[in-house]
């Protein structure tokens, strides 16, 4: 049993002792809780250690024998793309129940168990090299965070848990078909194995719009996003602040991970659609978030546009653009996580989230100020911070290969300052009016000790991106280079041809 497997085992190890351990009490429940995502975090600490930063391919390869009538193996594996979403997905599970410490108490048994379960089940997402393996985690994905929004929910939990879980499974379906039909012509799952096939340009158009399509709604990508607002609003703030950080990247990591590489003709013929497509989004989801009279909801829409440029880098196709829309993916679950998390304490403190409530507040509490300050000044890219190092080498990357749509999505950019700043006047400057907000009162040690962790991460990866950015540029580039655009490749050439 390898580092990859054991970093799966150990949270729903816990979740088991939390099914069948009588008598535990909630001390007991968060106890086991933090201690099996510590040393899950620890675990994939441990995968670092072990990767070869210069070998662009898959690693740490582990194999078990799951379903030998169909050639259907527990196939497991990293590459850096991977590796660094398993550690921002590590990373975020032990704060999201450190945050809930206090905060959630009705059938906390069962939410820390959800939580457990959801994390396996994600890094089995980012690790699976069989096809069919990948499928089964990326739909049971949809269980755990279905049972987190729908039982400890807002008022309207309900539906938007159902409208979650039915959007993406019609979604996953879809890639199911495409991923049977692969079989056929493979005659297995594995990953190595269907990505060497041969395939017509009739058939890459076929099953990258059926792969597309599923990973577009987990991004979301505009227009299939509509799930995404109500789920952010109605989810508890564990909820959302794993949804934004870790289950929308599935998303982003399918078509890097299988649409580029096994349809790399479909990818190269398509890209501009895609292009247009994330603009849109990027517009779009920054023009709503800037109407939105709740904060929540605000920065819901505004992980719509922050996702449209993660999959504008993508489909640049362009080595500085699509290896920073990987960065980005981080950059976003850090801050949007973390913007999250403080309307979470806000709402705790005032149980509501309409902005008009609010004012005033930086005199009363100076520390959620500070913070939020810093992580908006992220989330709208400030430079020296991580959203900039992401942000801004997607939009260079984009305009070399299509300058209008790099134009169009530095609009985007733009507007994300106004919707942010414009949202941190009304709710921290102006006059303190009012007996609930002069009430209001500042961020616990608990609090900023969760807190702490991501902001050191959003200063430092700002400052210093190079090692993320060495983790992920040998995988990326091996991607582009199957789908025929890596600069590796264009560089001899061009020499040669002086030369001669």
């Amino acid at each position: 049993m390898g580092w990859i497997s054991i970093t799966i085992a150990l949270p729903l190890v816990g979740a088991l002792v939390l099914a069948v351990a009588p008598e535990l009490s909630a001390r007991g429940v968060r106890a086991v809780g933090m201690g099996a995502t510590v040393l899950t975090l620890l675990t994939s600490v441990a995968l670092l250690t072990q990767f070869d930063l210069s070998e662009p391919g898959l690693q740490l390869l582990e194999r078990f024998t799951w379903i030998p009538a169909i050639g259907a193996d527990v196939a497991l594996a990293v590459d850096g793309v991977s590796l660094l979403l398993i550690l921002l997905t590590t990373l975020l599970t032990p704060l999201i129940l450190f945050a809930s410490w206090s905060s959630v108490t009705d059938r906390l048994r069962g939410y820390v168990a959800a939580f457990l379960v959801l994390e396996a089940a994600v890094i089995g997402v980012f690790a699976s090299v069989d096809l069919l393996l990948f499928y089964v985690f990326f739909e049971f994905t949809l269980i755990p965070m279905y049972l987190i929004i729908g039982i400890w929910g807002g008022t309207l939990r309900r539906y938007a848990a159902v409208k979650f879980f039915l959007y993406t499974l019609l979604g996953g379906l879809l890639m199911l078909v495409a991923i049977l039909y692969l079989f056929g012509q493979a005659g297995t799952f594995d990953y190595e194995a269907v990505r060497a096939l041969e395939l017509t340009i009739t058939e890459q158009r076929w099953l990258f719009v059926a792969f597309a399509l599923a990973f577009a709604v987990k991004v979301p990508l505009f227009p299939v996003h509509t799930w995404l607002p109500d789920a952010h609003t109605e989810a508890p703030t564990g909820g959302s602040v794993f949804l934004a950080g870790v289950l929308l990247k599935m998303g982003t990591f399918g078509l890097l991970r299988y649409a580029l590489p096994i349809f790399p003709d479909a990818t190269v013929e398509f890209a501009p659609w895609l292009l247009a497509i994330s603009v849109v989004g990027i517009l779009y989801g920054a023009v709503v978030a800037l109407m939105q009279a709740d904060i929540k909801r605000l920065i819901a829409y505004s992980s719509v546009s922050h996702m449209g440029f993660v999959v504008l880098g993508t489909f640049a196709l362009n080595a500085t653009a699509t290896s920073a829309s990987v960065i980005q993916m981080v950059n976003h679950g850090l801050s949007t996580g973390a913007l999250f998390l403080l309307i979470g304490f806000l709402y705790e403190r005032r149980h509501t989230r309409q902005i008009a409530a609010f004012g005033g507040l930086a005199k009363q509490v100076p520390v959620m100020a500070g913070l939020w300050l810093v992580v908006s000044m992220s989330s709208l890219a400030l430079p020296g911070l991580n959203g900039f190092v992401g942000e801004f080498p997607i939009l260079l990357g984009t305009f070399q290969e299509n300058r209008t749509a790099g134009v169009l999505a530095a609009f985007g950019a733009v507007l994300a300052a106004v919707y942010l700043l414009w949202a941190y006047q009304r709710i921290f400057h102006g006059p303190l009016e009012g007996a609930d907000n002069q009430n209001t009162v500042d961020l616990k040690p608990r609090e900023i000790g969760v807190l702490t962790p991501i902001v050191v991460l959003i200063v430092a990866i700002g400052l210093y991106p190079q090692p993320m950015f060495d983790l992920v540029e040998p995988s990326v580039d091996r991607v582009l280079t199957e789908v025929g655009v890596s600069e590796l490749e264009v560089e001899p050439a061009a020499t040669t041809s002086e030369e001669g």
